[in-house]
């Protein structure tokens, strides 16, 4: 199907290996695009991942620490986390986030 209802579609912990991100995603080809939520200090331990992924904060805060340095973002601004390079998040208040990552391996936010 080529159109898709993120709130109709079935939410999950997208990397419970990772991180308490809890959302629906929509996989292709090349590409997987989450809508994840973290509630208030929850987040992402650090990690790295040889895939590609854009982070867009909807709304809420977030704290992340991408390659050694520490930012903290708001919402319409935008992360890059290259491939494997070290990152986390950790969500300031109640937090919504579109995170798209490149597909390695047949594998996208399921790592």
């Amino acid at each position: 199907m080529p159109v898709y209802k993120f709130d109709a579609l079935q939410k999950e912990y997208v990397t419970p290996k990772h991180s308490t991100a809890f959302g629906s995603l929509v996989t292709g080809e090349q590409i997987e695009v989450g809508m994840l939520r973290f509630k208030a200090s929850e987040g992402a331990k650090e990690h790295a991942h040889p895939h590609e992924q854009v982070l867009v904060v909807l709304s809420g805060r977030v704290r992340m620490r991408i390659g050694g340095e520490s930012y903290e973002l708001g919402p319409r601004e935008v992360a890059h986390m290259p491939p494997n390079v070290p990152h986390s998040l950790q969500a300031l208040e109640d937090t919504e986030v579109l995170s798209a990552k490149g597909i390695v391996a047949g594998i996208g936010h399921r790592i």
